[in-house]
């Protein structure tokens, strides 16, 4: 199977999985449960993402270098509720900073 095959098998995957969201009857999401759920899960899946990517290097190994001092800049200055294009420009500058010294 070729790349633009695999995409194009992906792509319409994700357009069907999108239109059976519209034929799930409303009194299936209208739980308590289930709108605390449906509202976090996004926020845990990013969260996740976010630690994969900033720990892991070749062969899953767990790497320490700029890409988590970054993220933990990242995290102080939200907690300082710092906007974000700040956040984003400055955990970037830290990262560029570190890799430039030899660091990650």
């Amino acid at each position: 199977m070729s790349l633009w095959v695999a995409v194009l098998i992906a792509s319409l995957l994700s357009v069907a999985v999108k239109l059976a969201g519209y034929l799930v009857p409303e009194s299936v999401m209208a739980g308590e449960r289930t709108r605390r759920v449906t509202t976090l899960l996004p926020v845990a899946l990013l969260a996740a993402l976010v630690v994969v990517q900033s720990v892991t290097g070749d062969a899953g190994a767990i790497v320490v270098d700029a890409r988590l001092a970054a993220a933990g800049l990242a995290i102080v200055l939200l907690l300082l509720r710092v906007n974000f294009l700040v956040i984003v420009l400055a955990a970037g500058a830290l990262a560029a900073i570190l890799r430039a010294l030899g660091w990650g």
